[in-house]
């Protein structure tokens, strides 16, 4: 059983070299800040201690960074972000394998301050920036989503792509899900054919199906400034783009609109399943592509972590899959986060040894997030005390 975090002394046995593979804590630490911190702090404790470094993410914002840390090369584009405007996103290329995060293009972080566009605002610069990926040559695409600005169904990921939406009037439909209310004809026949030929990864953190009461718009569309209304309207515009699919590709539309994974980042995994992607948990995507197998098989104690951990962490978050590998691989896991809502015991069923949180040593959430690296360098002086020394 995990300890409480804050108390007693670690375990019987000295690591001799760690592994950080924590996530990002959101709003305030990177996730290779994270590592920087947790590998100082360690240092000041066991200066000759062998530490590794390996930035996980889950597939959403931050995966990117997390494979240029591991090694891959980053590349810059200039795409559509979802308001339609200009902007510069990356992805991740090596050896034939891109990492492309979608939120790059159409995420959250690409809309102004305070302004949210939960129906128009579109994934068409996530297709611009799979075709990128495609004209470097990639022969496997691991796609990861999630934090997104959008709610299209993938509609604005297609278009860029080949595919064709058009209206009664035989116009192409506004963007957003909002204009898919009016799609009368979708014609897929078009789309890149060299989508056919490379293995593609729709790498998620969450299995919502698209639509429905745990679809996109109803679980995800209030996080996007969705009132009551857009969310139903986002529900039935959604229903009526997959119902027009079904009319063009035929009975698999309505099962990809079904399946786990469609409702990701705004329905832009129903996309995905139509481009022929397969649904993989984010985090076990990530921990492969990133090397995790060899780095934790030299590993003593893993270091994990986000910036909170809650009951959302165990489900298919980055320190439940680092947590799950390493206790199968019989590796001992400890975890840092800012803030901690999880019990010891629900901790150890998880894998996690001991938590580790901020606010045991800064009470005041503000401060915590305004000062989370010198906070989280003397949380890894006590991990080191505790498990090291």
């Amino acid at each position: 059983m995990a300890e409480a975090a804050g108390s007693g002394t670690g375990t019987a046995r000295s690591a001799r070299r760690v592994l950080v593979a924590a996530d990002k804590f959101k709003g305030s630490l990177t996730a290779v800040e994270v590592a920087e911190r947790v590998t100082a702090g360690l240092h000041r404790v066991v200066p000759g201690l062998v530490v590794e470094a390996l930035p996980v993410a889950d597939g959403g914002d931050g995966t990117v960074a997390a494979a240029v840390a591991a090694g891959f090369e980053r590349r810059e584009v200039r795409v559509t972000g979802p308001l339609g405007d200009e902007v510069t996103a990356a992805y991740a290329l090596r050896d034939g394998t891109a990492v492309v995060e979608m939120a790059e293009a159409s995420g959250l972080q690409r809309l102004p301050e305070g302004v949210f566009a939960p129906l128009t605002a579109s994934t068409y610069g996530s297709g611009e920036l799979l075709r990128a990926a495609l004209d470097a040559g990639a022969r496997t695409i691991v796609f990861g989503v999630g934090g997104s600005a959008t709610t299209d169904g993938g509609a604005g990921m297609l278009s860029a792509l080949g595919a064709r939406f058009l209206t009664a009037g035989g116009e192409p439909v506004a963007p957003g899900g909002g204009g898919l209310a009016g799609v009368a004809s979708a014609d897929l026949s078009r789309l890149d054919p060299r989508l056919s030929s490379v293995e593609f990864v729709l790498a998620s953190d969450v299995d919502n199906p698209l639509t429905g009461p745990k679809g996109a718009p109803a679980v995800y569309g209030p996080q996007k400034g969705a009132s009551p209304e857009d969310v139903a309207a986002l529900d039935a515009a959604l229903t009526h783009f997959a119902k027009v699919l079904e009319g063009a590709v035929g009975p698999r539309a309505a099962e990809y609109a079904a399946s786990p994974g469609a409702g990701a980042a705004g329905g832009i995994g129903y996309g995905a399943l139509l481009l022929g992607a397969a649904f993989r948990p984010g985090i076990e995507v990530m921990l492969d592509v990133l090397g995790f197998a060899p780095a934790l098989e030299r590993a003593d104690l893993v270091i994990t972590g986000e910036g909170s951990l809650d009951e959302q962490t165990l489900h298919g978050k980055a320190p439940a899959g680092v947590a799950a590998a390493a206790r199968a691989a019989g590796k001992e896991v400890v975890a840092v986060c800012g803030r901690l809502a999880l019990p010891p015991e629900v901790l150890g069923r998880a894998g996690i040894r001991r938590a580790y949180a901020l606010t045991d040593l800064e009470p005041d959430v503000a401060t915590c997030i305004a000062e989370a690296g010198p906070i989280l360098e003397r949380t890894a002086e006590r991990i080191a005390g505790d498990f090291l020394s």
